[in-house]
């Protein structure tokens, strides 16, 4: 009694009665395919949030948030620079590096590699690449030494064990009276991380800085200082900073080396967003068949509500609220769904990969062996407030025709 009419009525046009269940039915199947869509679009968007928070977090262990150095080359390794980009706000660490290409070749298999020159303990503070070793130790590059640290992959390629040595081909030839020769060093491997990133695992080596200033000719200089941060997304504003305190160097922050890659992420997650949203478009228009079949099924009732003076716009108002009452059923069914999948994604993947023996992303193929997820709130209400949206618009036409039902025409045989 203390609920509008319309919506009383809408409610009982819901309700399975004997004469009436295979209009309940459709309505069942109606809000269990708007149920199946949302819970399908939470859970895609958080596995793709997943995906790219494994990617940004090995992406980000492997690379500095910012990276200074500068456009003329190699300069004097002095500590007034390295001073003022620590005392920045938001840095914690700052580490000198070289960087050059190279050829490593070793038993005949010959593969091009960037080659970075680092002081391992200062590099453990912008990089975690010490945390990433798969055998050896890292603190061996030692200076002196000409130790090397390869990528797993590289060192795949190169069918390299740890002792084994290895010869660096350098891009600068060494002139002799005989003519011009390659330069050619050799270096022994005492360590392979695991990025997880292929563009680092198949194609990056770490040497000892001095070493690497020695081999490449730019003993006391450097390429430049590589700089961490407290939190990696205040690095364009940092590097802003920075940039203006150092006009004579360049600076640039992760997410402009990455660009192109996060920019293809996200216009993903878009794509996907839309496709999904399509499939609950298609449940959410079942509704119009449902609707559709109760308009006929109650032409006479709707009669004779319109003889007890309910207007053309309060019978359009009953047919909207039960379209809604049946969209919000499953929106509701298909989110508290969705939520509960993609908090327990890793658990029931694990289940599934047990109960069958399959393991859906295998270690040996893929650098990711598991399917992680990431609940973004916000992603889950703007899904919420689509679906909601498309199952109000999807009883508009029923509902319109519900309202142009002239009385006299559905009585006159009654």
């Amino acid at each position: 009694m203390f609920i509008p009419v319309e919506a009383f009525i809408g409610w009982r046009y819901t309700r399975a009665r004997r004469r009436t269940r295979f209009v309940s039915l459709i309505s069942a199947i109606a809000i269990g395919g708007v149920a199946l869509g949302i819970a399908a679009l939470i859970t895609i968007l958080s596995i793709m949030n997943g995906f790219e928070r494994e990617l940004r977090d090995r992406l980000l262990g492997m690379s500095a948030h910012l990276t200074i150095d500068s456009p003329a080359g190699p300069l004097p390794n002095t500590a007034g620079p390295a001073a003022l980009i620590g005392s920045a706000a938001q840095v914690v660490g700052v580490a000198p590096f070289i960087t050059a290409e190279a050829l490593l070749t070793h038993q005949g298999e010959v593969h091009g590699v960037r080659v970075f020159g680092i002081q391992p303990a200062r590099e453990d503070q912008v990089t975690s690449v010490g945390s990433r070793m798969r055998r050896g130790d890292f603190n061996a590059l030692q200076a002196g030494r000409f130790n090397v640290v390869l990528g797993r992959g590289l060192a795949e390629a190169l069918r390299v064990e740890l002792g084994q040595r290895v010869t660096l081909v350098l891009p600068e030839p060494m002139r002799t009276a005989a003519g011009v020769l390659p330069r050619l060093k050799q270096v022994t491997v005492v360590g392979i991380f695991e990025a997880g990133v292929q563009d680092y695992d198949e194609a990056t080596a770490f040497m000892a800085l001095e070493d690497t200033g020695r081999i490449f000719r730019t003993a006391g200089r450097i390429t430049g200082w590589r700089a961490r941060l407290e939190d990696p997304f205040q690095a364009p504003a940092v590097a802003a900073q920075l940039q203006a305190r150092l006009p004579d160097w360049r600076v640039s922050d992760w997410t402009s080396t990455h660009t192109n890659l996060f920019r293809a992420l996200q216009t993903e997650k878009i794509v996907m967003f839309v496709i999904l949203l399509l499939s609950v478009a298609v449940a959410a228009f079942n509704l119009v068949s449902t609707l559709v079949m109760v308009v006929g099924e109650k032409q006479t009732e709707i009669a004779v509500l319109a003889t007890l003076g309910m207007t053309p716009q309060r019978i359009l108002r009953v047919f909207m609220i039960q379209g809604l009452m049946i969209g919000v059923a499953g929106v509701a069914l298909g989110s508290t769904a969705g939520v509960l999948v993609a908090l327990n994604v890793e658990t029931i993947v694990g289940g599934l990969e047990a109960l069958f023996h399959f393991q859906i992303l295998s270690a040996d193929v893929y650098y990711i062996s598991r399917i992680p997820a990431e609940l973004v709130p916000r992603d889950v209400v703007i899904a919420v407030v689509a679906a909601t949206l498309l199952c109000l618009l999807a009883p508009l036409y029923p509902a319109w025709q519900a309202s142009r039902i002239r009385p006299a025409e559905a009585l006159r045989h009654e």
